[in-house]
Order: C-alpha cells, then structure tokens, then sequence
C-alpha cells in the first residue's frame, strides 16, 4: 500500500516550476479517496507523518495549528450535507498531546490513549462525532513511540492481576480504539500493528478493540493471543440502516474462525440493540447463524458484550439532515429518556422497564440459541 512521498508533501522553490502530477493510486478500499490532509507541522515533520502520506500521494496538504481547530471541519454545520464525503475525502494528522489510561470496568480495565479518533465509516449512532461536531473524518495520532512507551510503562505499574473481573481472568486489559475504529485505522498507518506488537511483549495485559469492519491484513500481525478483537454484530435489517459504511454482519461472522486461527482472541459485541417490531425473531436467528458457523475453537474462547442503543439529541438533529431514515429505528420518545453519560453528556436510551425487559430477553434467546457465549456484561 504504501509508495513514495508525494511531490505536494516537498516544499518547493518559488518562482519553481510545480512538480509533475503524480499518476493516480487507486484507493486501498471504498471508505478512502483521499483528497485533502489537514497537518500540524509536528505530525508532518514526523516519520508517521511521512509515512501515511505515502499512501496518498498527491494530496492537499493544509497545515493547521491543532487537529481540533479546522474550520473547515470542526463546527462546520454546512458539513452535514457532505458527512460521508468528508470521511472519504479528508485526513488529519495531529500529535496526542495529553496521554493518560483512564479507568474502566466494562469492556477494559483501561481506556488506552488514542492513537486515532474519528472513522471512514459512518454508523448513525457513534457517539464520536458528538465531540468534534458535524465531522469527524480519521484523526491520525503520529507520535506512536510516545503513546507506547507510556503504555509499557503503565503496564508495568500496575504489576500482575491478582484477582479476576468481568474484563479478563489474568490480563489488564486496554481498550486501544475508544474513539475509532483500529481496522480502518490499520489502513491508514501502522499504529495498530505497532500497538499489536507492543502489547504482543507484554505478558501480564492485552489490547482490546471493537471493529465494524473486517480487515484481513490484520491477519498477519501475530499478536499471540495479546490482542482482542470485539466484532460488533447486530441483525442484518437494523445493519443496512444504521451501520453505513461497514462490514456486512455476514462477513464480520465469516472472519471470526480466521481471526482465532491467527491468534487472537475473539469475542463479539451483541451491539447497539435497538428495540423495533420483529427485533427478537430477528436477533434468535442471527444467534442462530452463529451456533451453526463458529469453530468449536471460536466458540470456545468467545464471550459477549450486550449493549442496549444509548442516542444523543443533538446527533438525531446532525442524521435528520444526511440520513433520517435511520432516525426511525433510533429515535424514539415513546420509549426513551435522559441519561446522562460517563463524560457528562445527556443522551437518550430506553427507559429503566424497557430496557431491563430487553436486556432480559437478550440474555434468554442466547440461552437458548448459543448457549456457548458467556455474557460478559450487559447494559
């Protein structure tokens, strides 16, 4: 995938002659066809930097003093009309300035530090773009080094797991994609295969990422049982909805036996539940799909999260204006009400009744249809 520097990234003489026109590159999948990279000059003057640029040669390079103020993109509400082009057309590289493992206790022990945020993909109930506000194209962390050396060093603090919990029996676990998604990452930089190779060195924790999209090259990265992959399944009929841009459920349930073959660990992510007419039929035969595919291998090492759909007022406003029918099956007032969240947003999410019943009957249709797959929490 990658090539050599792209003439635009050379600063040129002035009064020189522009350089030649580099010859079309076909683009590495469907979600990319990048056009523009908004740089801070640390990130372009780094080897990451330079390295992601090679694979888009003859871009439009905009230096920009920090990857949170682009006007172009960040409060931009004309972007609403162009939210998915923006995320195939657009880069950002920034340096992570901040690094820091905050606590967690559902999926990881440990929210990693980003080495990207923001996706290609646009599924129409990411919290993410909340933060960035009406774009969130793929945000390319380029000091890599720094962000690693930290997490060894925070792994080495916290010394061996003497007890287990709900995240891991004997790892501390990290989750390395909080704020994007690591496949689509993957295509972009070598971040994720160097936070696969660093955690693959530590014996005492392992990475963990939730992923929408099935991307083979990770095969080859070896992380030795030290990385977990979370594929988000949901029934097909919600995913051609809500899940734009992604990884059919057929090809995510497909990549499963391959991923543990090549030594990772597998679990799945039974997410986001939306509750509409016909969504238990439809989510006992997707169980049922599983039951019938998986390995005995797969099965063997698998466990799920179950995660009830949380929405936000303020992206049901951003999805009326580029995709409202997938505010059909997310908004609901007849079945919702405030919940302020973790970082202190008010969302939306069904109320206390409605949810523990549907949490409930979840947890019995995988009872009774893949009676394998350990809950491993569910709210």
């Amino acid at each position: 995938m990658a090539a050599a520097p792209s003439p635009s990234a050379v600063p040129t003489v002035p009064g020189s002659p522009p350089p030649p026109a580099p010859a079309p590159v076909p683009s590495p999948t469907r979600l990319l066809d990048v056009r523009t990279v908004f740089a801070e000059p640390a990130a372009l003057d780094s080897a990451r930097g330079r390295d992601v640029l090679a694979r888009f040669p003859g871009v439009e390079i905009v230096e920009v003093p920090s990857h949170w103020q682009i006007p172009e993109l960040n409060g931009n509400e004309g972007n609403v009309e162009r939210w998915v082009r923006v995320k195939t057309e657009t880069l950002v590289l920034g340096v992570k300035k901040s690094l820091s493992a905050r606590p967690n206790s559902r999926s990881s022990n440990w929210i990693a530090p980003s080495t990207a945020n923001g996706c290609a993909m646009a599924c129409a109930y990411c919290y993410v773009p909340r933060r960035k506000g009406f774009a969130n194209p793929i945000t390319v962390f380029t000091n890599i080094e720094q962000i690693t050396g930290y997490l060894r060093r925070h792994v080495a603090r916290q010394g061996v797991k003497t007890e287990p919990d709900q995240c891991d029996p004997v790892s501390w676990v990290y989750d390395i994609g909080e704020n994007s998604d690591c496949s689509v990452d993957a295509l972009v930089s070598d971040n994720v295969a160097d936070l696969v190779a660093t955690f693959r060195e530590l014996p005492t924790a392992k990475a963990s990422f939730a992923t929408k999209y099935v991307n083979r090259e990770l095969l080859d990265l070896d992380p030795q049982g030290r990385t977990r992959i979370r594929f988000s399944l949901m029934p097909d009929a919600d995913s051609k909805v809500i899940d734009v841009r992604t990884s059919r459920i057929a090809e995510r349930v497909a990549a499963v036996d391959d991923f543990v073959e090549a030594g990772y660990e597998v679990h799945l992510n039974l997410s986001p539940v939306v509750l509409r007419e016909g969504w238990e039929a439809d989510w006992a035969d997707l169980l049922r799909r599983l039951d019938d595919t998986l390995s005995p291998a797969a099965k063997a090492q698998a466990a799920a999260e179950v995660i009830m759909l949380t929405h936000n007022r303020d992206l049901h406003e951003v999805n009326l204006g580029w995709h409202p029918k997938a505010e059909d099956l997310l908004w609901r007032p007849d079945l919702q009400q405030p919940k302020r969240s973790q970082n202190g947003q008010w969302n939306v999410r069904y109320r206390n009744d409605v949810k523990r019943a549907g949490v409930e009957r979840l947890q019995e249709l995988i009872a009774h249809h893949a009676p394998w797959l350990r809950v491993r929490y569910a709210f």
